[in-house]
């Protein structure tokens, strides 16, 4: 087998606050030869997602931290280039967690053979029908228990995840969708494409009272992708029995100082269920959710965008850009 380099982007070290390119360095590193049961994948999209964030710190959380000097790690598709193993042949599309690199290589059961979905990019199976799309159905069924009639609220609304859970709440019998983005034009996209009934700029100000007017009979349920004063205002919006599904906190990730939460309180006083959640636990839910995903997909009734990064030196920048919500969908790497 010939000798082959990949390049991969490794931390060199640990942020404080925003990650910049003195936290990271692109190598290359010259693959050995391939030992027995293994696989060599060339990656063609990869994901960058705001949980890397966290692996960027050095401490106690759902993953292992990244270690310093070593090639960080995400998930990626691609398909087998060469393969010293049975179970996986060269051509084959796979899923992995070896990413933010061009090529992969590992035993085999590191990599998940994909199926043909007519018409489907492989980069979907890294949003609609893998981690973003995933990980909306798991909050609002497992976690939040959506029932018939209920208003919902989604924080980080125009992102990969909420822009999926906004319609896969009306699907499963929402009355009302109501959502937060970043920007004026990602609002407009929130009611005009993702099915939401109401959305607001969160940039204007008063998130308490923007939510207000925007569910002035209050909310059931609360997807919480951002946190901070996206979670206080949520608090006071309440109705009794109120529940939350905690996917994400991601004002705070870049934070040096916590912030206090408001409304905590009502927690006891509207009978309120908060619930954390990553997904780890729930993988095993996979399959009832693929099912309805692709139901849902080939019958049109789910819209998605993904903002695409072209190639694997820009991979870090993809990342900087969608922890500051320059991406609206899922922010994927394209190699």
């Amino acid at each position: 087998m010939s000798t082959t380099t990949s390049t991969q982007w490794q931390l060199i070290a640990r942020p404080t606050g925003e990650p910049t390119r003195d936290n990271v360095s692109p190598v290359q590193v010259e693959l050995p030869e391939l030992t027995t049961g293994e696989v060599r994948v060339r990656n063609t999209f990869l994901s960058v997602d705001p949980y890397m964030r966290g692996r960027m710190n050095e401490g106690r959380s759902y993953v292992a931290p990244y270690a310093l000097n070593e090639t960080m790690g995400g998930a990626a598709v691609g398909e087998v280039i060469e393969s010293n193993a049975e179970s996986l042949s060269v051509g084959t599309l796979v899923q992995h967690q070896l990413g933010w690199r061009d090529i992969s290589q590992g035993p085999a059961d590191q990599f998940t053979a994909l199926p043909n979905v007519p018409g489907v990019s492989p980069s979907l199976f890294l949003s609609v029908l893998g981690i973003t799309g995933i990980t909306a159905w798991t909050g609002l069924t497992q976690i939040a228990e959506l029932k018939h009639g209920d208003t919902v609220f989604v924080s980080g609304a125009a992102g990969g995840v909420g822009t999926m859970v906004g319609q896969i709440a009306r699907l499963l019998g929402a009355s009302r969708v109501v959502g937060s983005a970043g920007t004026a034009e990602k609002v407009e996209l929130l009611t005009s494409k993702y099915g939401y009934d109401a959305a607001f700029n969160y940039r204007d100000g008063d998130v308490a009272g923007q939510l207000r007017k925007a569910a002035p009979d209050g909310i059931d349920v609360y997807f919480d992708n951002v946190g901070g004063e996206h979670l206080s205002a949520a608090l006071g919006a309440f109705n009794d029995g109120g529940r939350a599904a905690i996917c994400g906190a991601i004002s705070l990730y870049n934070a040096t100082a916590d912030t206090g939460i408001q409304n905590s309180s009502n927690i006891v006083t509207r009978g309120l269920t908060l619930k954390g959640f990553t997904m780890p636990s729930y993988f095993h839910l996979a399959p009832q959710f693929a099912e309805a995903m692709r139901g849902w997909l080939s019958d049109g009734k789910i819209a998605y965008d993904e903002t695409i990064t072209d190639g694997i030196d820009n991979a870090f920048d993809a990342f900087t850009g969608m922890m500051n919500g320059a991406n609206v969908g899922k922010a994927i790497v394209r190699l």
